[in-house]
Parts: structure tokens; sequence; C-alpha cells
């Protein structure tokens, strides 16, 4: 996916400095979650730094049924079994038990889709499911389809790592709002969750602080 959407992206003097600072672009676009597990991934690392997420979603793995924090998770029947006490004891929220108990159900009713059920979908019809379930909203879908579904065009415009990249990359005083840099990056497509990788990159550059796991 990125080798073809570098090239396209670099036919764009501005993205061609920065591809020429940066380098090729590593996304790799499939986790090799199902989209049960990565959603539950997501919403256990919400409002949290990068080591604490992992620390408290290793937990939860331990409570799956390999009893590993590599994981894999509890599924669905297993976390609608588990007690609010363990779910506690693991450091979740009762807002984040709540988001989990609601995406076991959703994927036991099958409004969660497998892989195999989602490659049919597309991504608006997947924002527009998942969007419904308690703790998931649009950004946390697109992760989904960026990071695990190997979408290859999302542009997530609330992002405010992405509109800051964009800010630097075009040399704006401000952040642009959602819809303007929606507008501004739609000529890019089908190639633009590579261009909000690069923008991710472009946001970090000058920074100490390493790079956020989640859109590294």
């Amino acid at each position: 996916m990125a080798d073809s959407a570098t090239l396209f992206l670099g036919a764009d003097p501005d993205l061609a400095a920065v591809i020429a600072r940066i380098g090729p672009c590593t996304l790799r676009g499939d986790d090799g979650q199902e989209p049960y597990d990565a959603l539950l991934r997501a919403i256990a690392g919400q409002q949290l730094h990068g080591a604490a997420a992992r620390k408290i979603f290793g937990r939860l793995c331990l409570l799956g049924a390999q009893e590993s924090v590599d994981g894999p998770p509890p599924a669905p029947g297993r976390i609608l079994s588990l007690s609010e006490e363990k779910l506690w004891a693991c450091g979740l929220s009762g807002n984040k038990l709540l988001a989990m108990k609601g995406l076991a159900q959703a994927r036991l009713d099958g409004l969660v889709p497998s892989r195999a059920e989602a490659s049919a979908m597309t991504d608006e019809e997947l924002i527009d499911r998942l969007v419904t379930l308690r703790g998931i909203g649009r950004w946390t879908v697109e992760m989904l389809l960026m990071f695990t579904l190997n979408r290859p065009d999302v542009m997530p415009v609330d992002d405010f790592g992405v509109r800051e990249g964009w800010r630097r990359i075009r040399k704006m005083d401000l952040p642009p709002k959602p819809k303007i840099l929606k507008e501004e990056t739609e000529r890019f497509a089908p190639h633009r969750s590579t261009l909000a990788w690069y923008c991710w990159r472009v946001s970090e550059e000058g920074k100490k602080t390493a790079p956020n796991p989640l859109t590294s």
C-alpha cells in the first residue's frame, strides 16, 4: 500500500519534501486482530498513555482463555460472564466496563463484524454501524480501518496530530478545521491513510516524547 501511495503523494512538492525527510511510510495496516479484539483494546486504552494502556489491557488478557498478557483478550461470552469486581481490578473505569460489556454483546448479536464480514463492508458502512456502540466514536473506528483492516483511504480529520501535521506541511498559522482538512485532502484519494501517517510523523518532529504507539 505504502509504495504506490508514496509515489502518488510525492507529486505534491510539499509532501515530496516531507517524504524525503522522513523516509518511506511504514504503515503496516494489518495488525492481524479481529475487529472485536481491536475495539476492546481501544476501549481499554482510552484517555491513557501507551504504557498504562498496555498494562491495563494485559491484565484484561490474563482473564482470557490463554491467560496471557499478550492476548488474546477474553471472548465476548467471557467478558459478559466476568464480574464487575474482576474487571475493575484490571484498572477499568465504570464507563469502560459498560462499553466492553456492550461491545461483547454486540459481537454476539452480529453487530460487530468479523474480519471476513468487514471485508464486504465499505468504510462508511463500518463507521455508521460501530459508532452506535457505547464508547466507540468515529476516530476509534477510523483507527480500526487503518491499522486492523488495512483500508488505504482513511483521513481522520478530527485527529489533532493529523491537523497539526497538515498545518506544518502547508505552513499554516493554525491547524485547519476538520471540514477544511477534509476538503483540502480529498484530492489525495485513494491514499489518504498514508497521508495521515505522514501528518502524524510531521506533528511529532522535534518532540522529545516517544511517538504515539497508536499511530505508528
